[in-house]
C-alpha cells in the first residue's frame, strides 16, 4: 500500500479516509489536545488533516520534553541497590524522548526510528505545552467532575469481594447499585482501612494538588514520594506542582531505551498497624477516576514480622513478597531503599496473586523470563494445567492504547505474543486459540458519558492505525452491561483466557501495560535477547493459588453480595461482540463531526 496516496479503507473497521499530508514522515505525534465543538456551530466541514496546534486534552502525555537548562535536579540518588536481574550494558541515546507507550514505533526494517522534527522538544513548542494545574476539559465546564452522589464517597470494611481483592472504581452517572463494592481514590486513602504514616505514588500522570486532596485531612501532610517518569520541563513543571507541598518528594526513574515511560501505577501504603499495597490503572489525575472504568487490586492489611524475623519470613506461595522487592530494585533508585526494607519487615504470605512486571532493559539468559510478557510465560508454564481441548479456549486481551505491532500479525501480534497468551501448562503442543481483542469502537465512544473527550484516553493513531490494518480484524467493542460500565470508556488493562462458553477462566490479568512491544518487551537477536521500554505493572490471578481448578466467571458482579464470592467480576461482558463490518476503532487524532455525541459535540483535532 502507498502510504502517501490518499486511502479509503472499509474491511473490518468502518471507513475513514486519510489525506495525502497525513502519511508517516510527515505526520505529527498523536495529539496532546483536541477541541469539541458545538454541533450546530460549525460552518464548514473539518478538516481531515490533524496538523493544527493542539490544546489541553485528559492527561495523557504524548509530547517529548526537553531538558531546563540549569534546573538543578531535585532528586539525590547516590546509593544504588543491586539490580533485579541481569540487565544488559545499556547506552541513552541522550536523546530524553519519553512518549506514550503508544508511540512507540518502528520502522519497516525494525530498526526503532529516530525522532523526526515532528517531535521537536517541548522547549519549541512552548504554546502546546499542557498546563498540570488545570483541569482537564469537559463538555459540562469545571464543576463537571464534583457532582458527585451523596454516597459517592461511602466507604465500609471489610470490601464484600474480599476473595479476589479485584475492584472496579467508583462511576458518576452509572445506577448506585453499580458503585456497591466499587471503590474511589478517597476510599482506597480512607483511616478506615488503616492510619496512614507513609505512602509511595508509582504514576504515569500526576495533579499534585489534587492527589494531596484525595488523602483524609488527618493524613493530608504525612509523607508522600512520587515516583515518576518525567524528564527535563515535564519534571520541572511536576517538581513546581509540589512546592507547596513540602511533605511530597520525587523519585525519578530511569528511562534509558528511547519511546519508553513510567507506566506504573501503584501505591504503597504503610500504617501504624501494617503495609499495603494497591496495583490499579488509574492515573493521579481527577479524569481518570469519575466517568471511565479503571480497575484496582488491593492487598490485605499485612502485618509486622516479628523481631529476629528471618530474611524469607513472611513470604507467600506466589512468592509476592521477593517479586516486589525484586521489582522495586529495578530502579536503582535510594530513595526507595527504605521502602523496601519496610516491606521487608512485614509478613505477606496472604498475598494470592502473582506479579508481573516490566523494567526498561535488554536482558539476556535466565534474566528473559523476570520482565515482560516473558515473565508471563512462564508462570503460565508453571502454575496451570493444560485443559482438554484448549485450542478452543480463547484469549481475551483488553486496552486503551495500542503500538506498532509490524506490518502483519505474525510480527509480533500472533507471533511471540499470543505465545505467551496461548500457554497452559507444561504442553509442549503449541495452542492456536482464538484471539479477541476488546477496544472502544468510535460508536462506543460518542455514546460514552464523556462523549467524544473519552477518546483522548485512548491514543490510537491514524499513523499506527493504517500501518496495521490487518489488526482490526480481531477487535471486539467494549460492553459492559453487567457492572453498568458499557458508556464508561475503559482505561483499563485487562487479559484472560476463557473457556469456550466463557464460564471459567483459566487465568486473569489486570495490569498497565496496553498493547505494545514496549510495554510487553519483544525479542530480539534471533531470540536470545528481550528488550523493554517501559516500566509497567500487574498482578495475575491463577487458579491454583485459590485451590482451585478454573475460575468461574462471575455473570452478575454488582451488586457485591455474599453469592459472589466464588465468581470471578470479569468487568465487561462475555462473549465479546465482534465489530460489525460499520464499525471502525476509535482513532483520536482524526475529526468525527457527522454525528454529536452524548453532550451534542463534535471532535476536531486542533
Amino acid at each position: 500500500m502507498d502510504l502517501g496516496s490518499a486511502m479509503s479503507q472499509d474491511s473490518y473497521h468502518g471507513k475513514w479516509t486519510v489525506s495525502s499530508s497525513d502519511d508517516e514522515d510527515g505526520e505529527a505525534l498523536p495529539l496532546s489536545g483536541t477541541t469539541t465543538v458545538e454541533a450546530d456551530q460549525l460552518g464548514a466541514p473539518a478538516s481531515s488533516s490533524p496538523q493544527s496546534a493542539p490544546s489541553p486534552r485528559l492527561g495523557l502525555k504524548a509530547e517529548p520534553e526537553a531538558e531546563t537548562p540549569g534546573r538543578p535536579d531535585p532528586v539525590k540518588e547516590d546509593k544504588r541497590p543491586p539490580l533485579a536481574g541481569k540487565r544488559k550494558n545499556e547506552v541513552s541515546d541522550g536523546s530524553g524522548w519519553a512518549l506514550s507507550d503508544s508511540d512507540e514505533e518502528e520502522d519497516k526494517a525494525g530498526k526503532t526510528r529516530r525522532p523526526g522534527p515532528e517531535e521537536e522538544p517541548a522547549s519549541r513548542k512552548a504554546k502546546k505545552v499542557k498546563v498540570e494545574s488545570e483541569r482537564p476539559p469537559s463538555p459540562h465546564g469545571r464543576t463537571y467532575y464534583m457532582d458527585e452522589p451523596e454516597d459517592f464517597f461511602e466507604s465500609s470494611v471489610p470490601c464484600l469481594n474480599d476473595r479476589y481483592r479485584f475492584y472496579l472504581n467508583k462511576v458518576t452517572g452509572v445506577e448506585r447499585k453499580y458503585n456497591r463494592g466499587a471503590l474511589h481514590i478517597r476510599d482506597i486513602l480512607s483511616p478506615l482501612f488503616g492510619t496512614l504514616k507513609a505512602s509511595v505514588q508509582f504514576n504515569y500522570c500526576f495533579d499534585v494538588a489534587w492527589m494531596v486532596e484525595q488523602y483524609p485531612p488527618e493524613f493530608r501532610d504525612r509523607p508522600v514520594l512520587i515516583v515518576h517518569g518525567d524528564k527535563r520541563e515535564a519534571k520541572a513543571r511536576l517538581v513546581q506542582q509540589a512546592q507547596a507541598f513540602p511533605h511530597v518528594q520525587f523519585c525519578q526513574a530511569k528511562l534509558d531505551i528511547a519511546f519508553g515511560t513510567h507506566h506504573t501505577k501503584m501505591m504503597l501504603l504503610w500504617y501504624e498497624e501494617g503495609f499495603r499495597v494497591v496495583i490499579l490503572t488509574s492515573n493521579l489525575i481527577r479524569a481518570d477516576w469519575y466517568q471511565k472504568t479503571q480497575g484496582m487490586w488491593m492487598s490485605p492489611l499485612f502485618p509486622r514480622l516479628p523481631e529476629g524475623s528471618g530474611a524469607r519470613a513472611g513470604e507467600s506461595p506466589t512468592s509476592f513478597k521477593r517479586d516486589l522487592l525484586e521489582y522495586l530494585a529495578s530502579y536503582r533508585a535510594a530513595q526507595l531503599e527504605e521502602w523496601m526494607e519496610r516491606i521487608q519487615e512485614h509478613d505477606l504470605s496472604e498475598a494470592s496473586v502473582y506479579l508481573v512486571g516490566s523494567t526498561p532493559g535488554r536482558y539476556v539468559g535466565a534474566d528473559m523470563e523476570r520482565w515482560g510478557h516473558l515473565r508471563l510465560r512462564k508462570l503460565l508454564r508453571e502454575h496451570t494445567e493444560t485443559p482438554a481441548g484448549q485450542d478452543r479456549w480463547p484469549v481475551v486481551g483488553q486496552f486503551s492504547s495500542i503500538g506498532s505491532m509490524g506490518l502483519d500479525k505474525s510480527k509480533w501480534l500472533a507471533g511471540e505474543f499470543q505465545h505467551t497468551l496461548s500457554t497452559l501448562g507444561q504442553s509442549s503442543a503449541r495452542s492456536d486459540p482464538p484471539l479477541l481483542l476488546l477496544y472502544p469502537s468510535v460508536e462506543d465512544v460518542r455514546t460514552s458519558l464523556e462523549g467524544y473527550p473519552a477518546g483522548g484516553s485512548l491514543p490510537y493513531s491514524i499513523q499506527t492505525a493504517q500501518r496495521q490494518l490487518w489488526l482490526h480484524a480481531f477487535f471486539h467493542r467494549w460492553r459492559a452491561d453487567s457492572t453498568g460500565r458499557s458508556h464508561a470508556m475503559p482505561h483499563i488493562k485487562t487479559y484472560m483466557r476463557a473457556s469456550p462458553g466463557y464460564t471459567e477462566l483459566a487465568w486473569f490479568l489486570v495490569t498497565s501495560a496496553n498493547l505494545s512491544k514496549a510495554a510487553w518487551g519483544a525479542l530480539e537477536k534471533n531470540n536470545t535477547q528481550v528488550m523493554i521500554r517501559s516500566y509497567e505493572l500487574g498482578v495475575l490471578f491463577l487458579p491454583a493459588a485459590f485451590n482451585m481448578k478454573t475460575f468461574p466467571v462471575n455473570t452478575s458482579p454488582f451488586p457485591v453480595s455474599s453469592s459472589s464470592f466464588s465468581g470471578f467480576p470479569v468487568p465487561f461482558d462475555l462473549p465479546p461482540t465482534a465489530y460489525s463490518p460499520k464499525d471502525q476503532p476509535w482513532i483520536w487524532n482524526i475529526p468525527y463531526s457527522q454525528a454529536p455525541d452524548t453532550h451534542g459535540n463534535v471532535w476536531v483535532p486542533s
